[in-house]
C-alpha cells in the first residue's frame, strides 16, 4: 500500500541507551533500531521533519533519568533532529516543547511513530495523535517492547504485547504499517 508522506513527521520515541539495561527483561524485535535508522535516513533524504522524543524519567533508580548514561539516545538516532521533545510521561504530546503546536505551526498533517516501548509511549502517542486528527502511521517493526507481568501474575510475551497494540490501534487510531511500506 502506498502512503502519501508529504506533511508527515517521523517521531522517534525514547530510543535510549537505558532500554539496553537487563532489568527490562526479554525484548522483541531486534531489528527495531536498524528500521528506525533507515526511516530517519529516508525522512532526511526527502526533507521531511524528524522529531526525536527523549524520556527524562523522574523515577529514582530509573536508567532513563537525566544525567545518567541510560538517558542518552542510541547511536542510531543520528544527526540533529528538527525538534527534540523531552517528556516525563508516556505521551510525546505532553513534553517540552509542545509537539502539537510545533506540528501545527509547520502544517504537518501526519505522524509516523517509531521507538521504544511499543505498548507504552509509542501506543500512547499514537492514540493521542489519532485523537488530535493526525494521519497516524504506526511503524510496528520500528518499535520494540519487553515481556511484562500481567495483572494476574502471568507473563505476557513482548511479541504478544506488540500484536495487541497493533490490534488496538488499527482503524481506530492509526494505520499499522511496516518499515518497507514507507521506504
Amino acid at each position: 500500500m502506498e502512503h502519501d508522506l508529504a506533511g508527515t513527521a517521523l517521531l522517534v520515541i525514547d530510543v535510549q541507551a537505558g532500554f539496553d539495561d537487563p532489568r527490562w527483561g526479554p525484548r522483541n524485535n531486534p531489528a527495531c533500531e536498524a528500521n528506525v535508522a533507515a526511516l530517519i535516513e529516508a525522512w532526511r533524504s526527502a526533507g521531511r521533519p524528524v522529531v526525536v522524543v527523549r524520556h527524562d524519567s523522574m523515577s529514582p533508580g530509573s536508567p532513563l533519568r537525566p544525567n545518567q548514561p541510560g538517558n542518552d539516545l542510541k547511536p542510531v538516532v543520528s544527526g540533529d533532529p528538527d525538534l527534540l521533545v523531552t517528556k516525563h510521561v508516556n505521551s510525546a504530546f505532553y513534553g517540552e516543547p509542545d509537539l502539537h503546536v510545533w506540528l501545527q505551526d509547520r502544517g504537518a498533517t501526519g505522524v509516523a511513530i517509531t521507538g521504544i516501548q511499543t505498548n507504552m509511549c509509542c501506543e500512547t502517542t499514537a492514540r493521542m495523535a489519532g485523537n488530535l486528527g493526525y494521519d497516524t502511521l504506526f511503524v510496528l517493526d520500528a518499535t520494540a517492547t519487553f515481556d511484562m507481568t500481567a495483572h494476574d501474575g502471568g507473563t505476557i510475551a513482548a511479541d504478544e504485547l506488540a500484536r495487541v497494540t497493533a490490534t488496538n490501534l488499527q482503524d481506530e487510531f492509526a494505520d499499522v504499517v511496516m518499515t518497507a511500506d514507507l521506504l
